[in-house]
């Protein structure tokens, strides 16, 4: 009876040691709530959409989350700061949406899972080596456009001989796309004119110094640029020139004349799935650098306004393949995207 009632208990304490076993597995697995420091370069729609995205993205694969958002108000060395709080903070992903603040992340965390989202050039901005792969603790996705079909398609339309572009100076995603740019010009047998920036507050004024010289002016994913769009979009209306924006997300307040570019907030769902790979065991370096290449990922706007006021006529076949139209001060979605 005694031997018996010995083997009881220990089958019970096996039992209830085996229960515990079990239930910090799952909580390793599932119940943990997990910190993620986003932090963008600054506020504007299209980087709004990129962090709603990521958001979204970790939030419907299940994953409990809570979120540090910060926003660096185009200032590289707040972005320094930032990148010191997360790295402080220990969070468990840090993401940064453009390259000044993706860069402070990668070169302040070392320990700690970088992902970084909308960087035209990952290489020229020193965050990986390759896009094949990620590079130690970093990762993430390129928002490279196609510049040269851009303007090319600018020039057919809108029959442009002189190119205006502002840059940022300091910014490598803007150096790199003005070297596309000037590649592009020169299949095109376009002339660019060309000014430089350093914030956005400039932007106006920048604009002002290029509207007379030029016949219409592109715009690339310039962050700066975009922070103070309105202001650009006001000289080229008073003027009646056209623009061409790779970014449709601020083409939908109207102004622009057509905007081509892929879908932000997609780009964001995009980074985010990079982030929930990572949180679910893998490692930054075996992930390759992301790019937004589906057809379904790019949005065409026209703006019937902008083009009324610049006296261009765009052609049907155009118009036909345009997912946004934005006529007498309204935005229409003619298709889902």
């Amino acid at each position: 009876m005694k031997r018996r009632l010995m083997a009881l208990t220990a089958a019970v304490c096996a039992a209830f040691v085996f229960s515990g076993c079990q239930k910090k597995t799952s909580d390793v697995s599932t119940g943990k709530t997990y910190k993620i420091g986003i932090a963008k370069i600054v506020q504007h729609p299209a980087l709004d959409a990129v962090e709603q995205g990521i958001i979204d993205a970790v939030n419907d694969a299940g994953i409990t989350a809570t979120y540090d958002r910060q926003n660096a108000n185009g200032d590289v060395n707040t972005a320094a700061q930032i990148a010191s709080q997360f790295k402080d903070e220990k969070v468990d992903v840090a993401v940064g949406i453009a390259t000044p603040v993706a860069v402070a992340l990668a070169n302040a965390i070392k320990d700690i899972p970088v992902v970084f989202g909308t960087i035209t050039d990952p290489v020229s901005a020193g965050l990986v080596s390759t896009v094949d792969h990620g590079e130690g603790n970093v990762t993430g996705m390129s928002d490279a456009i196609p510049t040269e079909q851009h303007l090319k398609l600018f020039k057919e339309i809108a029959g442009i001989k002189t190119l205006g572009y502002i840059y940022t100076s300091g910014e490598a995603n803007s150096i790199s796309a003005l070297e596309l740019v000037k590649k592009g010009c020169e299949e095109q047998g376009l002339q660019l004119v060309t000014q430089s920036i350093s914030k956005s507050a400039e932007v106006k004024q920048a604009a002002e110094a290029i509207v007379d010289r030029c016949d219409g002016i592109y715009l690339t994913t310039d962050n700066t640029v975009f922070s103070a769009l309105p202001s650009l979009v006001q000289v080229f209306d008073k003027a009646k020139k056209p623009i061409f924006s790779g970014d449709v997300t601020g083409a939908k307040e109207g102004g622009i004349f057509m905007a081509s570019g892929f879908n932000y907030y997609k780009a964001g769902r995009a980074t985010g799935e990079m982030v929930v790979k990572i949180l679910k065991g893998a490692k930054p370096a075996d992930l390759p650098v992301r790019f937004m290449t589906n057809p379904d990922d790019s949005d065409l706007l026209f703006d019937l306004d902008a083009a009324k006021n610049c006296g261009i006529t765009i052609p049907q076949e155009y118009l036909d393949k345009a997912g946004f139209i934005y006529e007498n001060g309204t935005l229409t979605e003619k298709k889902s995207k």
